[in-house]
């Protein structure tokens, strides 16, 4: 078996691969980006590769990809493992369920946490044709990733990709929570139905507007960027209104500073119930604490709004007036989130935990949004890359 050093060349999705003794650790943020952004839940959310995939051209028959893994176990609330998904010449083939990998478990009903290391996962593919194909393997969006070694029994290219490519922004739905597998999620199902190249800056519990992650925006190649911003700044209860537009009109002009002309969609929240009329902070549900399914509620004042306090309908209220005030930019278009998935889609899709979507929710707002974001995207192709 041939060993091919992995590097930017097949590795795609990623802003930094790091060494270290164990491998190559993932990161979709930059180092400078993570040190002014030293929140543990932004780190550990930045080092699951969501949307990153390992991308080559081979004649090979067998295919092995070498990862270690590391997970938060949250006991009385497991979630599916983490999975790989593999794509030959565009087709599936296979989504190989992780085994083994690092963890620390997390008590939810006393805080109480334990760390246990593992072993390293080896996806192998075979029976693969004898001829030159693009192999696509899709990297776990739940887990952090180090990648160890890529093994094959024929000589490996990189494949450069001429589809456009999207940069998208958003929270864990973005990221893909509660989706089944990498190539699954909302933001793969569109890059993959609208002939995109996806670069994944969504970030579980994080997506707060941060000055850091637009200047990683406006500094990355893009042929098409989307933002989603509001549901974690009411889950944190981060920002009141008068400081969460002036950030988003901040956050929107940093991006700019880079891509003057470039299709920006701003995406007003998904619905969610909990939330629609109640501010944050988001927490779980104790009567769900050791039940199949843990959920979670809201647990701020609605009276508290009228001072300023953030619930989904005033984000979208205030986003719907932010891109009224940028009339001036023609690149610009503002996408309802409820379009995406609103309360009409609740009864046939409902919220299994009250704030993300299941698999197949994944796969309507993809699809819906596929359409949102294919056609700003084909007018500005690139060349390979």
């Amino acid at each position: 078996m041939i060993t091919t050093p992995l590097s930017e060349a097949i590795v795609r999705g990623v802003a930094e691969l790091e060494p270290t003794d164990r491998g190559l650790r993932l990161h979709r943020l930059p180092a400078w980006a993570r040190r002014q952004l030293p929140d543990p839940q932004l780190l550990s959310m930045e080092a699951q590769p969501a949307g990153a995939r390992v991308v080559f051209r081979t004649s090979a028959t067998r295919v092995e990809l070498e990862t270690l893994t590391s997970r938060a176990v949250y006991v009385g609330a497991e979630r599916p493992r983490g999975r790989v998904d593999a794509y030959v010449d565009g087709v599936p083939i296979a989504s190989d369920a992780l085994t083994e990998g690092d963890r620390v478990e997390v008590d939810l009903a006393t805080g109480a946490t334990a760390a246990y290391a593992g072993r390293t996962h080896t996806t192998t593919l075979t029976g693969l044709a004898d001829a030159d194909k693009r192999i696509e393997l899709w990297l776990p969006h739940n887990e952090a990733v180090t990648l160890v070694a890529l093994r094959t029994d024929a000589p490996v290219q990189p494949a450069p990709s001429a589809a456009p490519l999207w940069i998208h922004h958003g929270s864990s739905i973005s990221q893909g929570s509660a989706a089944l597998a990498p190539s699954r999620t909302w933001t793969a199902v569109a890059a993959r139905a609208a002939g995109l190249d996806l670069r994944n800056l969504g970030f579980g519990g994080a997506a707060m507007v941060d000055a850091a992650v637009a200047r990683v925006i406006r500094d990355s190649p893009a042929d098409v960027i989307s933002v989603k911003l509001g549901i974690n700044v009411v889950n944190a209860d981060a920002m009141r209104m008068r400081a969460f537009v002036p950030a988003v009109h901040g956050f929107l002009d940093t991006i700019r500073d880079g891509h003057p002309d470039t299709p920006l969609l701003l995406v007003t929240p998904l619905h969610c119930g909990i939330h629609e009329r109640t501010p944050g902070p988001g927490a779980f549900d104790p009567r769900s604490l050791g039940t199949e399914q843990v959920r979670f509620i809201a647990t701020g004042d609605p009276a508290d709004v009228a001072q300023g306090r953030l619930t989904l309908e005033t984000i979208r209220a205030a986003l719907t007036d932010v891109a009224a005030r940028r009339d001036d930019d023609p690149h610009l278009r503002w996408v309802d989130g409820t379009a995406l998935y609103g309360p009409e889609d609740e009864a046939a899709h409902p919220l299994p935990d009250r704030l993300h979507p299941d698999a197949p929710t994944h796969e309507l707002i993809g699809t819906r949004f596929a359409a949102e974001v294919g056609a700003l995207a084909s007018a500005r192709r690139a060349g390979p890359r």
